[in-house]
C-alpha cells in the first residue's frame, strides 16, 4: 500500500520585531514548515484572504501598542470573523493572567510568553495544527453530508411532487383549485382529485403525523393505497376502512394519518364523505350559513377494525367548499399569534362569491401577509366552487 505523503505545515508569522521574526523563521524552517512573515495587522488579514494556512503565530503588540496587547486582541477578533477554525497561537512579552484569559475568550488557541522555550513552542504548534486539521476535516465531512442530504431531499421532493395531481380534473359546472406548499423540502401533506366517471369526482386530503422524509414516505404509501382502492362501487366509509387496514399494517406504532375523503356528484351536487380524524372541511352557503363536515371516525393507521361512517351534504348554487390541513389555521405571525379558524371563517365569508381560483389566491395572500411568508407547517387546501 502506498504511504500518504503529507504536505509541510504552512505557518503565517505575524510580528513587527525583525529579530523575533528571524528566530521563529529559522526554528520553524528547521522543522520543515512553509513560512510567510508579516509585520502589521492589515498584512495579516491580507495574507489570510490570499492563502489557506495551517497556523497563525500572532504577536499581540505592534507599533501603535507596545505593551497592552489591545491591538493584537482586536486583530484576533477580526481573524475569527474571517476563519473560526484557524489555529491561532498568541505571543507577547507583556503577559498577564487577565490578558491570557481575554485572548482565549476571543478565540485564541494557545498562549506563549516571550522569550519562549523552543521545545515547548514546537510542541504547542504541532498540537494546535493537529487540532485545526481535525476540525477542518470534521467541517468538510459535515458539509459533504449536508450536500448529500440536500440532494436526497430534492430528489424526494421531486418524487413526491410527482405523486400529486399535475392538473385538476374538470367537473361539469364546478370549479376546483388546490394549493400545496411544503414548510420543508418534503411534506406529509397529501391531496388528490380523481375522476370516477358519470359526472362524479373523488377528492381527498390528508396530513401524516411527523415531518421530513419519514412523513413523506408514509404519504407515498397512502397515495398508493388510495389509488389502488378507489372504485366507483366503494362508498366513502368502505374506502376509508380498506385504506385504514393497509395503513395499520404499514405504520410504526404511534404514527397515524388524518384523512378526509369525499365523492361529489356534479349531476345533483350531492357530496358523500367520510372524515377520519381530519380538520372538518367548511361548506359555506351562498347566504353565509356554514356547515362542518365531521362524520366519519378515527384517524387512519391506529385501529385496524374501526367501522367508519359516511355523511352527506349538498352543494347548492353559489356554495363554496374548503378542505384544508392544520398548517392553514395553525400558521403563526411574527408576534406568535395563530391564524386560527375564526380568521379563516371570516375570510371565507368575505370572499364566498369569488371563483375557486380567486378564493385560493386570496387565502394564500392573506396567510403570507399574516405570517410574513414564513411557513411553520405544511400547507394544503382544496377549494370547490359550485355553479351559481
Amino acid at each position: 500500500m502506498m504511504a500518504t505523503v503529507q504536505s509541510p505545515p504552512r505557518a503565517l508569522i505575524a510580528d513587527d520585531q525583525p529579530d523575533i521574526v528571524e528566530a521563529l523563521r529559522l526554528l520553524l524552517k528547521g522543522e520543515g514548515y512553509q513560512i510567510e512573515t508579516v509585520n502589521s495587522p492589515p498584512a495579516v488579514l491580507e495574507s489570510l484572504r490570499a492563502s489557506e494556512w495551517d497556523l497563525l503565530l500572532l504577536d499581540l503588540n505592534y507599533a501603535r501598542d507596545t505593551t497592552s496587547g489591545r491591538e493584537g486582541l482586536d486583530l484576533l477578533a477580526q481573524v475569527r470573523k474571517f476563519d473560526q477554525l484557524l489555529p491561532v497561537v498568541l505571543m507577547t512579552a507583556w503577559g498577564s493572567v487577565e490578558l491570557a484569559v481575554e485572548a482565549m475568550q476571543l478565540g485564541g488557541s494557545d498562549f506563549v510568553l516571550k522569550p519562549w522555550e523552543n521545545k515547548r513552542l514546537l510542541s504547542t504548534l504541532r498540537t494546535q495544527i493537529e487540532k485545526g486539521q481535525i476540525a477542518r476535516r470534521t467541517r468538510r465531512i459535515a458539509q459533504l453530508e449536508m450536500m448529500r442530504q440536500s440532494r436526497e431531499f430534492e430528489e424526494t421532493r421531486e418524487i413526491q411532487s410527482g405523486l400529486l395531481p399535475s392538473t385538476i380534473p374538470e367537473v361539469p359546472g364546478y370549479q376546483i383549485a388546490a394549493e400545496w406548499q411544503a414548510a420543508r423540502s418534503v411534506t406529509g401533506d397529501y391531496f388528490d382529485v380523481l375522476h370516477l366517471g358519470e359526472g362524479k369526482v373523488a377528492m381527498c386530503i390528508a396530513d401524516v403525523a411527523g415531518k421530513g422524509i419519514p412523513a413523506a414516505m408514509v404519504m407515498s404509501n397512502l397515495q398508493a393505497a388510495i389509488r389502488a382502492s378507489i372504485d366507483d362501487s366503494l362508498s366513502t366509509d368502505q374506502l376509508c376502512s380498506r385504506v385504514n387496514r393497509m395503513m395499520c399494517d404499514n405504520l410504526a406504532p404511534g404514527k397515524f394519518i388524518t384523512f378526509f375523503y369525499c365523492i361529489l356528484d356534479s349531476r345533483d351536487g350531492t357530496l358523500a364523505y367520510t372524515n377520519a380524524g381530519h380538520n372538518p372541511p367548511i361548506l359555506i352557503r351562498r347566504d353565509g350559513e356554514r356547515l362542518r363536515l365531521k362524520e366519519g371516525g378515527a384517524v387512519l393507521g391506529a385501529l385496524p377494525d374501526w367501522m367508519y361512517e359516511s355523511g352527506r351534504a349538498r352543494l347548492g348554487a353559489g356554495d363554496r367548499l374548503l378542505l384544508f390541513t392544520d398548517g392553514l389555521i395553525e400558521a403563526r405571525s411574527p408576534a406568535d399569534e395563530e391564524f386560527g379558524e375564526a380568521r379563516l371563517l371570516g375570510l371565507l365569508n368575505d370572499n364566498r362569491e369569488l371563483s375557486s381560483g380567486q378564493l385560493k389566491a386570496n387565502i394564500v395572500n392573506a396567510l403570507a401577509e399574516f405570517n410574513a411568508g414564513a411557513l411553520q407547517d405544511d400547507l394544503t387546501f382544496i377549494v370547490v366552487a359550485a355553479p351559481s
